[in-house]
């Protein structure tokens, strides 16, 4: 076991000292973000070096040795009996280093065909396909209680509004369903972000390949990808650009949570009465003894939104930088990493807030919702006969002279109205979008790759 006195040794320095101040400021908080990135960077390792063996950079012998140790760096990474030492740039040099201090110079070898630009890029890759995993989880989770208690209230009327005014005939069931689909789509959007993501750049090295045979068809499968990135330049153009499409997905689900985030804030105030939340999930005042607030989803709405100015901080970071690696792009680290906690966060918020929420199943009760019916009455003289603009000018007129008098029926059969809400097919809806995430196939490669 050689040069072992170099532990703490940058795996990039010639010998020169580096400057203090700047060597802070240039890690900045990658240790504190590569902790997260330690499982993916282990399980990326493990694949590298089985390709190794395979091209003979490491020998039958050393294979054992090195897939030991870095199984057991795995299950430290998910035990938190793993850290970046002080005095360790990142998660990269902290596996090479723990690797060395055990096997020597065969821990030496695990860097052979890669750079740490590639080896990022694998990272947040795997990272990212983990997280995705949740957040479908999670918003799966949401949208079938919002089927649940579209079903539950689909005959309970509230009005609809067209520029806050009282508008025309709504429903619960349509109020709840609706937010139900908007899930789907947003998913539909993830799912394209996880096509992106779920392509191998391992073995792009820095940016431009290397010279060693490597077999990066081998990594793509061991590591469960669906495709590699083939070009070696444009894998590291990747970099910011994968993080950033998930953001614009990530951020479509948050815009579906922050409006109905609103729409409950409203419905929840006395001044509509539509919606009433128990006492324990509302907030007091300090001043004011009658006051239940609806923090949760005020906080909600905020961190939705913040959310959804993510691809804009992604995109201001990266969008004026030329092919290559630029440092820049380590910041990107520090918005999208945390941005997954933030997201599921709101996403079981959000889930435990509605299922308790009561609604008002007398709202139309009130005679200044009365003018809701009018369209009911319009298309009734329509179905007799009358022309549709002769019917409006008719209802218009009785209006104006006091004299209208509310059917408050509703006879709406067709897709997606209040009397077909079409819950079986927005499920199914959602069945092929997520059908389309082969998350099983990701869990067995790696089991297999922490098989020895």
């Amino acid at each position: 076991m050689n040069n072992l006195n170099a532990n703490t040794e940058k795996i990039w320095e010639k010998g020169i000292p580096i400057d203090k101040m700047i060597e802070k400021f240039t890690v900045g908080r990658d240790r504190e973000m590569d902790l997260f990135l330690a499982p993916f960077d282990v399980l990326g390792s493990i694949a590298h070096v089985k390709m190794l063996n395979s091209i003979g950079l490491i020998s039958n012998e050393e294979l054992p040795l090195i897939l030991n140790e870095l199984v057991q760096i795995y299950w430290n990474t998910q035990n938190d009996n793993f850290e970046i030492e002080s005095g360790i740039e990142d998660v990269h040099s902290q596996v090479e280093l723990m690797l060395t201090r055990k096997l020597g110079d065969v821990g030496k070898k695990i860097h052979s065909g890669r750079s740490r630009n590639d080896q990022v890029l694998l990272d947040l890759k795997l990272f990212a396909r983990h997280n995705i995993q949740k957040i479908v989880g999670n918003t799966q989770k949401l949208f079938d209680l919002l089927i649940t208690r579209s079903n539950e209230t689909k005959d309970v009327l509230i009005p609809g509004y067209t520029h806050l005014q009282v508008a025309m005939p709504s429903s619960f069931g349509l109020w709840f369903g609706a937010y139900a689909e908007s899930l789907t789509d947003d998913l539909q959007l993830m799912n394209a972000a996880w096509k992106i993501t779920n392509q191998n750049p391992l073995g792009s090295a820095a940016g431009y390949g290397s010279s060693f045979p490597l077999n990066r068809q081998m990594t793509t499968d061991l590591l469960g990808f669906e495709s590699m990135n083939y070009n070696v330049v444009y894998a590291q153009m990747g970099r910011g650009k994968m993080e950033k499409t998930v953001a614009f997905a990530l951020s479509s689900i948050a815009a579906t949570l922050s409006k109905m985030a609103f729409d409950v804030c409203l419905f929840t105030s006395q001044n509509f009465g539509f919606i009433t939340l128990p006492d324990n999930i509302t907030t007091g005042s300090s001043i004011m003894p009658h006051k239940k607030n609806p923090d949760v989803f005020e906080l909600l709405r905020a961190k939705c939104n913040k959310l959804q100015a993510l691809p804009s901080e992604i995109t201001l970071i990266m969008n004026n930088l030329p092919s290559g690696y630029f440092r820049d792009l380590q910041i990107i680290k520090e918005v999208f990493i945390p941005a997954f906690d933030e997201m599921n966060n709101c996403l079981e918020i959000a889930a435990y807030a509605v299922e308790f929420m009561k609604v008002n199943h007398k709202i139309l009760d009130d005679k200044k919702y009365d003018l809701i019916f009018s369209v009911e009455e319009v298309n009734k003289l329509v179905n007799e006969g009358i022309p549709f603009r002769d019917a409006y000018k008719h209802v218009a007129q009785k209006i104006m002279d006091g004299d209208y008098v509310p059917v408050k029926k509703v006879k709406h059969t067709h897709q997606g109205s209040i009397g077909n809400l079409c819950n079986e097919e927005i499920k199914n809806k959602m069945q092929n979008v997520t059908s389309g995430f082969n998350f099983a196939q990701i869990e067995r490669s790696f089991e297999k790759l922490l098989t020895i």
